[in-house]
């Protein structure tokens, strides 16, 4: 039987970058740990630094900022040859995710599991730099994160897990610094699992038909023609449990003004998620590197102060 030959393209919300000039081999390494699309690193760093921000974490420790850059780029590469080992034969149905490299065959499963062993290791050299508090709390988010891939096959809302994972980040940044007795520590992180509810079901929308196909469940599935209320309502949730937060660490209610610039930002996505096209999906998920910037930018004003 003659094999065909393996697919070279990257996947469709895939942006151009340096892994372009890398040989072949390498950009298929490179595309694995999903460096070419760096959106979802940003999404899993700014938890961290909102975390460390409103615990007062960037006047007693500001170079944890750069370990945790380092670590969101290895763990979430980490998570996403995980991710890919378990869903190939589920995105290989999937005209967006047939040509990942281990669905596509172009990496084979042994060779995908090595790969996510090295950038666990760079993981682990980020751990070392924490305290141990906080090593704790990261080494338990390792159990959720490797359940994720099975909830799509599980429950409608897969979202849901993957927002209490990504998120995790918030707690780890918090107990970087402080206790973990602090409600304002606890509605950061919902607040982030609500957030992720809504980007994500914005995200899975692009991929809605092939997922029917292919059976696999989604908020957006699930939310139908609601998915742009559904959205609205998750953002509106989110900015409630980090309004909440902000508020007891600063003491007083002015601080919730300091979410206005990342409510407009969101406000902006729902008004523009009327045209629920790929195209505009993808766009408007990116764009939520944006909006944890500006919570971050909100847990930094003040922790700050």
């Amino acid at each position: 039987m003659v094999t065909p030959p393996a697919p070279t393209n990257a996947t469709p919300d895939a942006v151009k970058s340096w892994i372009d000039l890398l040989p072949a081999g390498a950009q298929a390494y490179a595309r694995l740990a999903r460096l070419d699309r760096p959106a979802g690193t940003w999404l899993l760093l700014w938890p961290c630094i909102a975390g460390l921000a409103l615990a007062g974490g960037l006047q007693r420790a500001p170079w944890l900022v750069l370990w945790f850059g380092l670590g969101s780029i290895a763990m979430r590469g980490a998570g996403c040859v995980w991710n890919d080992i378990v869903d190939r034969d589920l995105d290989a149905q999937v005209e967006r995710t047939r040509d990942r490299p281990v669905a596509s065959g172009r990496i084979s499963v042994k060779a995908a599991l090595a790969f996510a062993v090295a950038l666990s290791l760079i993981g682990l050299v980020v751990l070392l730099q924490l305290r141990g508090l906080a090593q704790i709390v990261a080494l338990a988010s390792l159990i959720p994160v490797a359940a994720y891939p099975f909830m799509k096959r599980i429950t409608w809302w897969p979202q849901a897990w993957l927002g209490l994972t990504f998120n995790w980040g918030a707690l780890v940044g918090w107990a970087a610094i402080a206790p973990l007795d602090a409600p304002e520590m606890w509605l950061l992180w919902a607040g982030g699992i609500a957030w992720t509810l809504g980007y994500d079901t914005i995200y899975a929308l692009q991929d809605i038909e092939d997922d029917a196909l292919a059976g696999i469940k989604s908020s957006a599935r699930a939310l139908g023609p609601k998915a742009r209320a559904g959205v609205a309502g998750f953002y509106v949730l989110a900015l409630t449990l980090w309004a909440a937060a902000l508020w007891i660490v600063a003491g007083q209610a002015l601080a919730v003004l300091a979410l206005l610039p990342l409510a407009a930002q969101m406000g902006w996505q729902v008004v523009k998620l009327a045209d629920t096209a790929p195209a505009n999906a993808l766009l408007l998920f990116r764009s939520n590197r944006l909006a944890g910037a500006l919570w971050a930018a909100a847990c930094a004003s003040v922790g700050l102060a």
